[in-house]
């Protein structure tokens, strides 16, 4: 392991700080993700722009795509939480994905995935197609779930860290492999954190 840092810091390069640049705004940006914390969108607007480099120089191309759509969806995410009632609360309360929504979620996620994997093979000359078509087609969803506040959402982010760490450790990204590592186990803590957040929600609404 050691030897493995030492012979990362030696060859330093721009991608290489992009890797650690982006693995301290994933902290950031995974922390106010778990407190359901508003500014998360804005932390997402300029981590996308750091990791697309590094993807990009790592032939990781459908991630890179992903980054343009993570900007979007970040200014999406934050007008959606920042709507509020007349009585200043809110509109989007944290709430379970009625079961209609999860069978949407999963039949437009399969849909993606064969979409993204085609795409990868024919124009790309990507060594990780389905793997990097995957995390693709999950994130996609995944983002828009967040969006609407769905604690499931924190189910889709768990199967995309889990693959990717394993990805970006193969595509010598060792931070950001690490920093999904983390995600992945932080996944699942944010789903039983917005799993009780919920329960509190439904309850205080009940009373008002």
């Amino acid at each position: 392991m050691i030897d493995y840092i030492t012979q990362y810091f030696a060859t330093f390069d721009f991608v290489k700080f992009c890797d650690i640049a982006g693995f301290v705004l994933g902290l950031l940006y995974l922390w106010l993700e778990y407190k359901a914390n508003i500014w998360l969108w804005l932390v997402s607007v300029v981590m996308p722009i750091i990791h697309g480099y590094a993807y990009l120089e790592r032939g990781l191309y459908a991630d890179f795509g992903m980054e343009a759509y993570y900007v979007l969806a970040a200014i999406y995410g934050y007008a959606m939480w920042c709507r509020r009632k007349s009585s200043g609360k809110p509109v989007l309360a944290i709430t379970h994905a009625p079961a209609r929504m999860l069978a949407i979620i999963g039949s437009a996620t399969a849909v993606l995935w064969g979409i993204i994997y085609w795409a990868l093979v024919t124009f790309t000359d990507s060594n990780v197609p389905l793997y990097d078509s995957f995390t693709t087609a999950v994130s996609i969803v995944a983002l828009w779930a967040l969006a609407q506040k769905y604690v499931e959402q924190w189910l889709l982010w768990l199967a995309v860290d889990a693959v990717c760490a394993v990805v970006y450790v193969y595509k010598q990204i060792p931070f950001t492999a690490v920093l999904y590592a983390f995600y992945t186990v932080m996944a699942v803590a944010g789903y039983f954190k917005w799993k009780k957040m919920a329960a509190q929600q439904a309850e205080s609404a009940e009373t008002e």
